[in-house]
């Protein structure tokens, strides 16, 4: 892919004046179907940071709000500030970040593996940045190994919060594991600074950096009118279009915290403008989100009722990941993908995932019995019976069976030999690796496709009462 910068536009970050007056933008390190990332250098403290400009208007909104909220959480990347008017693109000035977690696990599978230690410290950090999301009830929605970044002192930070979503109003968070909510200090809207060496015990609650936040003092009433205004100046085709492709290479250099504008519309935060298909208020989400191989069952038939439990699945998918050094389910369209997860967890049923048979494709699509799945035992031979148990607790097909981070904080996987190593003796990548020449496309092919019916041969179709339902052999 050529990164060289593309030619100015007239919207172009590199003729906006209120930019190029504070950064010196040098290169151009990623690009997407819906934003561009830049490494620039801050004019004013030669702080290298990274420009994401957005080109969708309902991805540059959620990341804003998101980080917002997240500002100052440890495990979560640095929104300095953001520029964004009217007819213009959103540029974000996020922390640079050279390495993330899918260079970690392509380095150790060049290199012989990831010692257990490491393992747990890479865990614990994404737990608490997790963690974090949930307790304010935000739901990520694509969470892989290239959306965890990480900080040349080892510091892992979730990132590219574009296709994240708020869960409940604003002004209020979850207490620890139960859903008793308690009101929110209000979040401060200056820069926070965040100390590159940040350690966590195994167990604690990751709200270090969370604990002296200040909401804004926008009224709820001033805040929708705010965002009606902004809204009313965007165009409907941006507002409608939901941001199903994935940009691979643009997320590795986004990071978190507030913005110091003066006209801040996101002040006091806590949006529920829906994407085309979602109706926030009545629990409605589209199942057309995350990047497929970290995409939950309830998602690939077509669920619009879901919550955190989709990060967690996909949480599950990552730590495999990092045992194992493969994908769990790599699979090259929705239908292989629903193939693979049936062939090792078996195939869903009433029994095993109450409600499962009121999903919206559920008995659109079937497969033959599968008479032997493999387990996740099959797809982590050589890893220990905790660490098994560990994945088991988020890989299963009944959302509300799987632990929460909080949860897995507390496991006592965490706190048995080996330790978990300090952040200081991780081995961080010096930068972000490209994909391998050997891979043939395949390793870390994260980008969708269409589903691809042809490699099950001819499917059995069905009329039904309801339409038709469709069996793969």
């Amino acid at each position: 892919m050529d990164l060289n910068p593309p030619p100015p536009k007239s919207w172009s970050i590199h003729t906006r004046p209120e930019i190029i007056a504070k950064y010196e933008i040098q290169e151009r390190v990623g690009s997407g179907a819906y934003s561009d990332v830049y490494r620039a250098r801050r004019k004013s403290d030669n702080l290298e940071v990274a420009l994401k400009e957005v080109h969708d208007y309902q991805s540059a909104f959620r990341e804003i709000e998101a980080l917002q909220i997240l500002q100052g959480t440890p495990n979560v990347v640095v929104l300095h500030e953001y520029f964004w008017r009217e007819d213009e693109d959103a540029v974000l000035v996020l922390e640079f970040l050279r390495t993330d977690l899918a260079t970690v696990i392509r380095e150790a599978k060049k290199g012989g593996g990831l010692p257990v230690g490491e393992v747990k410290r890479w865990m614990i950090q994404i737990l608490c940045g997790v963690d974090a999301c949930h307790r304010n009830m935000i739901v990520h929605r694509d969470l892989k190994p290239g959306n965890l970044l990480i900080s040349d002192g080892g510091v892992l930070k979730l990132a590219d919060f574009g296709q994240a979503r708020m869960l409940m109003e604003p002004g209020y968070v979850v207490a620890d594991d139960n859903l008793q909510l308690y009101e929110q200090k209000p979040l401060h809207q200056t820069e926070i600074n965040q100390t590159p060496e940040v350690a966590f015990d195994a167990g604690s609650s990751c709200q270090e950096g969370n604990a002296n936040q200040e909401r804004g003092s926008v009224s709820k009433e001033e805040y929708f009118r705010e965002m009606d205004e902004l809204k009313a100046k965007i165009s409907m085709d941006e507002i409608a279009r939901e941001t199903n492709v994935h940009d691979e290479n643009t997320s590795c250099l986004a990071t978190c915290t507030t913005s110091d504008m003066e006209e801040d519309p996101f002040k006091g935060s806590g949006s529920y403008e829906p994407a085309e298909g979602e109706d926030i208020k009545h629990g409605s989400l589209t199942s057309c989100v995350g990047t497929r191989w970290f995409r939950t069952p309830e998602l690939l038939y077509g669920s619009t009722d879901y919550g955190l439990e989709v990060d967690l699945w996909s949480l599950g998918c990552v730590f495999t990941e990092l045992l194992s050094l493969e994908p769990l389910f790599p699979g090259n369209s929705d239908i292989d993908q629903l193939s693979r997860i049936i062939n090792v967890l078996g195939n869903p049923t009433e029994d095993i995932w109450p409600g499962c048979a009121r999903l919206p494709d559920y008995r659109i699509i079937s497969f033959s019995k599968v008479e032997n799945p493999i387990g996740l035992e099959g797809r982590l031979p050589n890893r220990s019976p905790d660490e098994i148990l560990l994945v088991k607790k988020l890989v299963c097909y009944n959302p509300a069976s799987r632990a929460t981070a909080m949860e897995l904080l507390h496991d006592k996987y965490f706190v048995e030999e080996p330790l978990p190593v300090p952040i200081s003796e991780l081995r961080v990548p010096s930068t972000k690796s490209g994909q391998d020449e050997e891979s043939s496309g395949e390793w870390y092919d994260y980008n969708d496709s269409d589903s691809d019916f042809d490699e099950f041969g001819p499917p059995k179709v069905t009329t039904t009462h309801s339409g038709f339902s469709i069996q793969f052999p």
